[in-house]
């Protein structure tokens, strides 16, 4: 049976780089997202400069209508690889958010990934094995607003998942960039240029080293080595220290 990778917020960014990576690999793809516009013209695209079989769902999983239409898909049984990817930050602080905003905010980068990955952890376990990769963000690892929480779940999951099913030939990776250049921060209308340049990271680096990952085994990616460096300077440094300087950030 041809294998086939069902990837979130497949349009641009992290998620359309897992997508030519995979196709590239020879996987059917699934892409999701909310523009179908864009979801055809991708599908149509690298159906053609891959030559494997594309298909789109367009879908908003900050509803229960949208993850349910892509879960049906994911149960079936030629799906051998899942990337939660999709995902926005906010632009103000929790309390002047509001709060319908903020629960959207939650049932896409949380509700939709726990029950999607329960969707195909059934399917992946009854078909003998599969790839979960969880886009999640370095951010995760420091103390932040309700979008480093929402990885800092996401990571734990993958981590406690990924020893857990690992023997059933299931495994589960949290990828942890930093900055990336993508659409992301432009959504959120952040200016890019007050952060140094050192910081950025290009999509296919975080992508290529996640994939890599992924396929070794591993629950955690934290694609770069400056970015390694962070992670393990905020585990060593005074944690008083670190929430206060992550806590300048929403």
């Amino acid at each position: 049976m041809t294998q086939t990778a069902v990837i979130t917020g497949a349009t641009s960014g992290i998620g359309a780089e897992f997508a030519r990576r995979l196709a590239e690999r020879g996987y059917n793809l699934v892409l999701t997202g909310r523009d179908t516009g864009r979801l055809a013209d991708a599908a149509a695209r690298l159906a053609e400069q891959y030559s494997v079989k594309t298909e789109y769902i367009g879908a908003d999983l900050s509803t229960e209508d949208g993850v349910a239409a892509v879960a049906r898909r994911v149960q079936e049984p030629d799906v051998r690889i899942l990337v939660n990817n999709a995902g926005y930050g906010l632009k103000n602080d929790f309390a002047r958010n509001d709060l319908d905003a903020e629960v959207d905010h939650l049932n896409v980068l949380v509700t939709a990934p726990l029950k999607l990955s329960h969707a195909a952890l059934n399917a992946m376990q009854a078909g003998g094995g599969g790839r979960i990769i969880n886009v999640a963000s370095l951010a995760g690892l420091l103390p932040r607003g309700t979008y480093s929480a929402a990885k800092a779940w996401l990571i734990n999951f993958s981590r406690w998942a990924n020893i857990y099913y690992k023997d059933r030939g299931i495994t589960v990776t949290a990828v942890c960039p930093g900055f990336v250049h993508t659409e992301f921060h432009q959504r959120m209308q952040m200016d890019k240029s007050v952060y140094p340049k050192w910081m950025w990271l290009q999509v296919e680096q975080v992508v290529r080293e996640g994939l890599a990952d992924a396929f070794a085994g591993k629950g955690m990616s934290i694609p770069s080595r400056r970015y390694r460096v962070v992670a393990a300077v905020s585990k060593l440094a005074p944690q008083t220290l670190v929430a206060k300087l992550a806590g300048r950030g929403r």
